[in-house]
């Protein structure tokens, strides 16, 4: 392609609402432009960037075997109204009607629509298992559209289902589609942890996320420094240890403790000269109908995920101070459990607190030397977020680390949740009918283009990996010479015809003009070709993700189109 002839819209500064480094260069270097609030136009570069993302996930697929369909987009409303997810999807659905004011919707994401595949196509147990699988546009009305393409609401989505006779048999499938993810995602040269993960809307037994590891994560994830645990979070859990912070064992009696305008854990910790590992938070929730405390160490957060499984609900929310009031008799900042007369939710990590001190469920009084068991009582849960340095909860000698992560992909093992509502029911092997076992597995396709980046860039540009980028080989004319337009127009016929894609920069600029796009737009392999190296015979040749950006490798030229396609071949084959 020579780019005089692309449409490659280069601009020098970043639209006003990009904020982050993959929709900053996607913007800059013209591979997309915003339509609307988390919408966006997928201008050349960008769509065979996205069509080389598709095609690794395809493969993987397939050879996984997966098989391919394609569902609608519009969908009638009545499957997700059999499963209950019509309500449970609530503003995040895009919802429409029909000229017959039927109710429909755009596809968040299609498990009902592939159950219904099933129960229609799938009958004996001799026609199991099955991987349906399709790459499709999915509309979810985000309330906050950010960072270009990772938060969108209008998205490129590969999302697979499996179908099996048994949870065992569903956990085969599950660990086919865990491998093409790890072959998916090293193909792609990427740096990532599969951790895991909690279910969400989309329900089922096991869960796990694929999360590349950026600084600029909006997922925080926690992962041992000497085994294979790592977990989003959300879900991640503690393991015991012994406590150096915690207070000293005490038998004294529980003490009233004047702290007049003094709420803040931290703030009462340093009034009364204690650490903050002394301290009893104690939070009070709304849980469904009622409210809940949770009581964790001072220097621990609560894990609001795992508190409301310990509580059995769907999600807990902090209560507004009227309730706290009306629960406690306290203000905020004053609570405690001891005397509290709702349900009670303890860390594990807060039950071996000594001698702790926490709110007296009285404005401005504190209790001290608090003890769980003999003071006040409670469900034992571990409901605290992890942070670095906390045990592993796997293995004796780790430590747990944080990170920060992109979701890129998700695997789930379903098991009934949608085929027992829909009845996509199989005949087995004896005769009996039986609910279908699912599997769900996503990868965000557009989403993968930003994370790329996200991993892959500099100062100067995006650095593509060379199994994605747009073209493989940015070949520069330095000026209009016949020597040098002939050896570079012989060099291009050369590439093309070894398979290799160039994007040939044939416009009348300046060197620096060209050498900054090339480094914005990002092509792994900037082979120049100018008048100076061509007295000696030579061409240049710069790899863009080398570490020392003024470094050139000297090609002879008669040599230079085998050793640049040897050199992409390779790359391709790593």
């Amino acid at each position: 392609m020579l780019f005089s002839r692309a449409l490659i819209p280069t601009m020098k500064e970043a639209p006003a609402d990009a904020t982050n480094a993959s929709h900053i260069l996607l913007a800059r270097a013209g591979y997309i432009r915003r339509v609307g609030a988390g919408i966006y136009d997928f201008l050349p570069l960008g769509l065979r960037v996205l069509r080389k993302v598709e095609a690794v996930v395809r493969h993987e697929m397939d050879r996984a075997g997966a098989l391919e369909v394609l569902m609608p987009a519009l969908l009638p409303a009545d499957y997700f109204k059999e499963t209950g997810r019509w309500e449970l999807y609530g503003d995040v659905l895009f919802r429409l009607h029909d000229r017959k004011n039927g109710d429909y919707h755009l596809g968040p994401t299609h498990e009902e629509i592939v159950t219904d595949i099933a129960r229609r196509e799938l009958r004996s147990w001799r026609d199991l298992p099955k991987i349906l699988y399709q790459v499709q546009v999915k509309f979810r009305d985000e309330p906050r559209p950010r960072g270009g393409l990772l938060r969108c609401r209008e998205f490129l989505m590969k999302d697979a289902y499996s179908f099996d006779v048994s949870e065992e048999a569903a956990l085969g499938s599950y660990e086919q589609m865990r491998q093409a993810y790890v072959r998916i995602f090293d193909r792609m040269g990427l740096t990532y942890r599969m951790v895991q993960a909690d279910a969400g809307a989309i329900g089922g037994s096991t869960s796990a996320e694929f999360q590349v590891l950026v600084d600029s994560g909006e997922d925080a994830i926690v992962a041992c420094d000497k085994c294979d645990y790592a977990a989003n979070v959300e879900v991640a859990v503690v393991g015991p240890g012994v406590d150096a912070d915690a207070a000293p064992p005490t038998d004294e009696g529980v003490a009233r403790v004047h702290t007049p305008g003094h709420g803040a854990v931290d703030v009462v910790a340093k009034l009364l000269g204690v650490s903050n590992a002394t301290m009893l938070k104690s939070l009070v929730y709304v849980a469904g109908e009622s409210t809940a405390m949770a009581v964790v160490r001072g220097d621990h957060e609560v894990n609001e995920i795992l508190l409301a499984r310990a509580l059995g609900v769907a999600e807990v929310f902090l209560a507004a101070e009227k309730d706290v009031v009306s629960a406690t008799g306290a203000g905020l900042g004053f609570a405690g459990p001891v005397g509290f007369k709702g349900k009670v939710i303890v860390d594990r990590a807060a039950t071996l607190v000594p001698g702790g001190i926490t709110g007296a469920n009285e404005t401005d009084w504190h209790l001290s030397h608090v003890r769980f068991g003999r003071d006040y009582q409670g469900q034992v849960a571990d409901i605290r977020l992890a942070a670095t340095g906390d045990p592993c909860p796997r293995c004796d000698a780790g430590k747990l680390m944080s990170y920060r992560g992109i979701e890129a992909g998700h695997i789930f093992v379903l098991g009934t949740k949608y085929s027992a509502p829909m009845r996509a029911t199989f005949v087995d092997d004896q005769q009996e009918q039986r609910a279908l076992v699912m599997g769900c597995y996503g990868i965000g396709v557009s989403r993968l283009v930003a994370t790329t980046i996200e991993q892959h860039h500099d100062e100067a540009g995006i650095r593509w990996p060379m199994s994605v980028a747009p073209y493989q080989v940015h070949l520069v004319t330095l000026g209009t010479e016949d020597r040098v337009v002939s050896t570079a127009s012989h060099l291009y016929d050369e590439l093309e015809a070894a398979g290799v894609e160039v994007l040939w920069d044939d416009r009348d600029e300046r060197p620096g003009v060209k050498f900054k796009d090339a480094d914005l737009i990002g092509i792994p392999l900037r082979v120049t070709v100018g008048a100076k190296g061509l007295t000696t015979g030579h061409i240049e040749l710069k790899p863009r993700d080398q570490v020392d950006p003024k470094k050139v490798e000297m090609l002879l030229a008669a040599q230079a189109g085998a050793t640049i396609t040897a050199r992409v071949r390779s790359a391709l084959s790593a």
